[in-house]
């Protein structure tokens, strides 16, 4: 029971960093940073830093390499982790 809790924990906590590098996607801190703030810390964390960020001009995005790549990092952490807990099972 204690494994699936953290397999959830995980997820969910990924799926909040994303929602939340969305919502900076369109202010001056971008999708990249807000991500990393929110997978490094706690998605409440980098959403507050999303929202004292500015807005960007006529609503464009801010995407950056580092998001994606940092996407890309952060999704093949969570299946190794999970991959290395199953191992032991």
């Amino acid at each position: 029971m204690t494994l699936s809790l953290l397999i959830f924990g995980l997820v969910t906590d990924s799926l909040l960093a994303v929602l939340v590098g969305l919502v900076g996607a369109r202010r001056r801190i971008g999708f990249g940073w807000s991500f990393l703030l929110s997978a490094i810390f706690t998605p409440l964390i980098g959403l507050i830093c999303c929202l004292i960020s500015d807005k960007l001009p006529q609503g464009d995005r801010k995407w950056g390499c580092l998001g994606t790549l940092l996407g890309i990092m952060v999704i093949i952490a969570i299946l190794g982790f999970c991959l290395s807990f199953f191992a032991l099972l």
